[in-house]
């Protein structure tokens, strides 16, 4: 996956994108032999680190069927999605891409993903298949991984504070927020080494922050900022999910957390925005300058090999309703309605989502894939490298996941909310005028 998975293009204007002449289609039993689909089939996806499980799943559905061969491209994030729509346009799309709900929304308005129906599917985590059903009921993408939010720490600086233990039982709430902000208090340090909950504490001149921010206020979605904090209050982003209109960030629970948050960078527990803008959150992290920090399972690996720091999990903070609460962001292979080989493609999409393809992908301990069993394959994966990923599967286990809104318009929504947000996390403007935000917003879908 990426850094982060749901946000960070999301503010550029949205492209416009022709109407492609629709692909021939038709059933396939994909992935095993059959059918008369011959030739190359082009498939990108944007994650480095997924790139070896996905070639070895190409290797070992080349050598299954004969006549057929997946060439698979990896771009990275910055360029994939402007590469993807502009092969749109010019016709040089991949034949199979890695989508994303936050843009497919957009790609089936425009015609350019063959619906997949006549696709066998096969088992995957509750909710992760519905994502991809078209506001006109056809199925447009595979479903082939997901992810969830857990709080990473500098195992090294817990122990020090002595906090290590408390960290799979914290609360929080918009109050005062709870024994989650007393813990992150205590491991803020300032220049002196003198802590966030002690006498004398400079604020101005802080060291260590005790909770990290991943880069900027997260926008209309928080996926990593703050959507595992709204999500414990009953709040939602949008009136309904998939293809809301109606979105609420006029709502005090939304307005009262970041409140709380504030307050947080107020006294100095959490960084502003003029020192996160531009920097990798992971990065800081690994140069000691976190206690904790709020990431996607898709940045384990990337975080545990930090050097020079040793690294646990703790699951995300219990909130005012007694739960707790995670994005779910579930990814997808799509076919380009411009495919020359819609049959080739369909075979290569079935053996993605199929248990022997998600079980190599488990086996690299990168991402979870979408099936169940892959999804352990992977869990034991992760630990035969001495990581416990069970913070992020509790949500999985315990039904606390939000999915993260599939609208239209995504990348409009998203180019207001993330200025808008950012100058709010700045303290350049009220948490109210979030209000005057959420009627810009309601606007769009107007008429």
């Amino acid at each position: 996956m990426k850094t982060p998975r749901f946000l960070k293009t999301l503010a550029a204007a949205a492209v416009i994108i022709p109407l492609a002449a629709c692909g021939g289609g038709g059933g396939t039993d994909a992935g095993g032999g059959g059918g008369d689909a011959s030739g190359t089939i082009t498939y990108w996806l944007w994650d480095a680190n997924q790139l070896p499980a996905y070639q070895a799943c190409a290797d070992e559905f080349n050598t299954a069927n004969e006549g057929l061969e997946v060439v698979v491209e990896q771009y990275g994030w910055d360029d994939y999605w402007q590469k993807v729509t502009n092969g749109f346009v010019a016709g040089t799309a991949p034949d199979v891409f890695t989508d994303h709900v936050a843009r497919y929304a957009e790609f089936v308005s425009t015609n350019q993903l063959l619906a997949i129906d006549d696709v066998p599917m096969g088992e995957y985590q509750d909710g992760l298949a519905e994502l991809w059903v078209g506001p006109d009921g056809k199925r447009y993408g595979m479903p082939k991984d997901f992810d969830t939010i857990a709080l990473f720490y500098n195992k090294g600086m817990t122990d020090e504070a002595g906090v290590t233990d408390q960290l799979a039982s914290l609360e929080w709430n918009p109050e005062d927020g709870g024994t989650y902000e007393e813990v992150i208090a205590h491991l803020t340090v300032d220049g002196a080494g003198v802590r966030g909950d002690e006498p004398g504490f400079n604020k101005d001149d802080v060291e260590v922050y005790g909770l990290g921010m991943d880069g900027f206020s997260g926008g209309a979605w928080g996926q990593t900022q703050w959507s595992m904090y709204t999500g414990t209050t009953g709040w939602t982003h949008t009136d309904e999910n998939p293809w809301g209109t109606t979105f609420n960030y006029d709502d005090e629970r939304f307005q009262d957390t970041w409140t709380w948050l504030l307050s947080m960078v107020d006294k100095g527990y959490v960084p502003p925005l003029k020192a996160v803008t531009g920097q990798g959150s992971s990065d800081i992290f690994a140069a000691g300058k976190y206690a904790t920090l709020m990431q996607g399972s898709w940045m384990t690996k990337a975080i545990f090999d930090s050097p020079n720091i040793e690294v646990g999990l703790a699951p995300t903070p219990i909130g005012p309703e007694g739960n707790r609460s995670s994005a779910y962001n579930g990814l997808a292979d799509s076919i380009w309605v411009g495919t020359d080989n819609p049959e080739g493609a369909k075979k290569w999409v079935e053996y993605l989502g199929g248990e022997e393809c998600q079980t190599t992908v488990g086996e690299h301990a990168v991402v979870f894939p979408a099936n169940p069993a892959a999804t352990e394959v992977a869990q034991k994966a992760f630990a035969d490298e001495g990581i416990d990923v069970s913070p992020f599967l509790v949500h999985i286990e315990e039904g606390t996941t939000h999915l993260l809104p599939i609208i239209d318009k995504a990348a409009q929504v998203e180019g207001i909310m993330t200025p808008a947000l950012d100058a709010v996390y700045a303290g350049s403007a009220p948490v109210t005028s979030m209000n005057e935000i959420n009627q810009q917003l309601e606007a769009l879908y107007a008429g």
